[in-house]
């Protein structure tokens, strides 16, 4: 039955999408391209919601398991499976794609196959990454799903799209080459690449200590934290529109995942005794970086900068050893996804119309598009911690459980709701209110249909998680339970090993 490879068809349908679209596309026929795009993108979203549907909250184990051989010689299979972790990240991959290829409906003029192609595809290796249980598929979902992005920022982004893309590979590609070498020595120790069996090794301090820092040096580039973030705000200002929303809503969520299926249940106890620095970093990112984003003067890199601030809390959340910090950093993620992806697209509604990202060029433009305004002011105040909206909750949450672990910690994190509140209004104010700034602002024309849609379903869904996060808790709470069971048993060998 179909229903037995769910998880193969969601990494599989989009992908085979993306190159009917390459086969069949062409700038002659963008109507027919553009429509290709859309289907193979719903189809790649419908096929995910049985993970939901079928999804059994009470069971914390993986679900929806598939293995076949691949490279029996060397113990690699094509496993997958996805567990209360996962799923949600699974069924925001599939969502997200389907944003990106509307959201690029009437921007992208040139190479549009070529563009939707590169979504499509991108869109089932990171669905790849969060339902691979073997290390090896994995590791090349991992470092495939570069390639797209690569191509996206590097072909249709902007001016200084050459710099921004080698830096992001850069960055990325280097850490990767450190988990691949933690990896060679889990096969190793356990003569096998199977993540389940990684997870019950038993190894020394000093050994977790290494892997946990090898894990580290690839997943802390991808959140980013605090101080290798600095590729991410390039990134974000010269990809376009769409880019930056897959790789604000999606991209930067591989490393927190990642974090939680790698490098904390594989070095347990390295996690508890590297705990304060961790804490440390997630503290430097929601603080320092939201003082950065206070002077930032493009659009764009402030909510880039927003990013790493918010992203702080995931980290922090997950090192607190907590279920109300797991779950409040599980929300924090999707969360994030939603509002940043839609705050990109608002900034998009912008440059499309005024080809500027400055703040400065702007003022007044709630007298011209008001229903836009509308929008762009609930999500900026969901950005800053509104109640009702889910940007609310999972810091919410994060910041409860901080409290119970040192109240400090929770005071320091816990300022982010002035900083974060500070550059989002001084954005705000600028751009939306006051007299209209110029003859271009006057110009301007409210959203279309398609604009109108697209905001539309991210406010809902933005205040839906706000009402009821229990959406999210309830496939994650089985998940984390088992998970902090694992967390609180020692991995170090017993005397007389």
């Amino acid at each position: 039955m179909l229903t037995d490879y769910i998880l193969s068809l969601s990494i599989w349908v989009p992908i085979l999408a993306g190159v009917l679209v390459l086969a069949l596309g062409h700038d002659n026929r963008a109507s027919m391209t553009r429509w290709i795009a859309l289907f193979g993108a719903l189809a790649g979203l419908l096929v995910t919601l049985p993970l939901y549907t079928q999804f059994n909250f009470a069971e914390g184990g993986f679900q929806f398991q598939e293995v076949a051989y691949w490279i029996p010689a060397f113990q690699i299979f094509y496993h997958l499976g996805a567990d209360g972790i996962s799923v949600p990240l699974i069924l925001l991959t599939s969502f997200t794609t389907v944003i990106c290829v509307v959201a690029s409906w009437e921007v992208i003029t040139k190479n549009i196959a070529q563009y939707m192609a590169c979504f499509l595809i991108m869109s089932g290796l990171m669905i790849g990454v969060f339902s691979a249980l073997d290390s090896i598929l994995y590791y090349v979902f991992w470092e495939a799903m570069l390639i797209p992005m690569f191509l996206v920022i590097g072909i249709w982004g902007g001016p200084n799209r050459v710099y921004a893309t080698i830096k992001f590979f850069l960055y990325t590609l280097l850490g990767s080459l450190l988990m691949l070498v933690a990896f060679i020595y889990l096969f190793h120790e356990t003569g096998s690449f199977n993540i389940a069996k990684y997870h019950n090794v038993v190894l020394p301090l000093n050994v977790q200590i290494f892997i946990f820092i090898a894990f580290f040096m690839a997943f802390a580039v991808k959140i980013p934290m605090w101080p290798v973030h600095t590729w991410l705000p390039d990134a974000h200002v010269e990809a376009p529109t769409a880019g930056s929303v897959v790789l604000a809503a999606v991209m930067l969520k591989l490393g927190g995942y990642s974090f939680l299926r790698f490098a904390m249940p594989i070095a347990p106890d390295a996690a508890h005794y590297l705990s304060g620095f961790m804490i440390v970093l997630s503290l430097i990112a929601i603080l320092y970086i939201a003082l950065v984003a206070l002077v930032q003067k493009d659009m764009k890199k402030l909510i880039a900068y927003s990013s790493i601030s918010h992203m702080g809390f995931v980290t922090l959340g997950f090192f607190l050893f907590s279920q109300l910090g797991l779950e409040g950093a599980m929300v924090q993620m999707i969360s994030h996804g939603f509002i940043s992806a839609a705050m990109f697209l608002c900034v998009g509604v912008l440059y499309d119309r005024m080809h500027s990202r400055a703040i400065a060029d702007y003022g007044g433009v709630a007298n011209t598009m008001p229903m836009f305004a509308g929008f762009a002011v609930l999500f900026a105040m969901a950005n800053s911690g509104l109640p009702g909206t889910s940007g609310f909750v999972g810091e919410f949450m994060v910041i409860l459980a901080s409290v119970k672990y040192d109240f400090w910690i929770a005071f320091i994190a816990a300022t982010t709701l002035i900083f974060g509140a500070s550059y989002t209004l001084w954005m705000v104010k600028r751009v939306f209110y006051g007299e209209v700034a110029n003859k271009k602002v006057a110009a301007l024309k409210d959203l279309t249909r398609r604009e109108f849609a697209l905001l539309t379903v991210l406010a809902l869904l933005t205040i839906g998680i706000g009402v009821y996060p229990q959406v999210i808790t309830e496939m994650t709470q089985a998940t984390s339970m088992r998970f902090l069971d694992h967390m609180a048993t020692s991995k170090l060998p017993t005397a007389g090993m």
